[in-house]
């Protein structure tokens, strides 16, 4: 539901906020991508179109100076560029897995498979199983990874630039603080 107008302008403890919804976090993020300048605000679009990790798009609208919250970062990617979750994918694929081999072992239980062929069958199945689980592994391993590189990257640059703002060496670090946000992006 749509928080009312009353709502907004109530006045509330200190330590109380009027909880904001996803329509009204999409509007905050709008308003920040209107107010970049072109080239920026193409090259923010196009990273989130081509980009799978929600996280990552939102750590790049952080250090292109975005303070808003990862919901409505979120909310305005899945509205616009909805993203396949590979991960779930694979689990629902792993449950599958281990369906075809519990079905398998009850037919060599009730013979309706020969014991050797239903063996080796469940020798490959468990074999192939075991290699998706390693991807789904090896997957969030890498994503848990980078992003966890790509928040630390923004964490530093932000500190720095704070440290540097109002100084001459303030717009080259920009500057080279932009490139080296494009070479994290593009290594893996």
């Amino acid at each position: 539901m749509l928080n009312s107008p009353s709502d907004l302008n109530k006045k509330t403890k200190p330590e109380t906020t009027v909880s904001l919804n996803e329509h009204i976090d999409i509007k905050i993020f709008n308003r920040w991508l209107d107010n970049l300048d072109v080239p920026t605000k193409e090259g923010f679009v196009s990273f989130a179109q081509s980009n799978n990790s929600i996280i990552e798009a939102y750590l790049y609208a952080r250090f292109l100076g975005y303070n808003g919250s990862l919901t409505g970062c979120e909310a305005w990617v899945l509205e616009r560029y909805p993203k396949p979750d590979h991960r779930s994918i694979l689990l629902a694929e792993i449950m599958e897995m281990q369906e075809d081999i519990r079905k398998l072992r009850e037919d060599i239980e009730n013979f309706a498979v020969k014991r050797d062929a239903g063996v080796a069958r469940i020798a490959g199945m468990q074999k192939e199983l075991r290699g998706t689980i390693a991807q789904v592994e090896n997957y969030t391993v890498n994503k848990d990874r980078k992003g966890l590189l790509m928040a630390g990257a923004d964490q530093a640059i932000r500190e720095l630039l704070m440290i540097f703002k109002d100084d001459p060496i303030e717009g080259p670090l920009q500057e080279a603080s932009m490139s080296v946000w494009a070479k994290m992006q593009l290594s893996e």
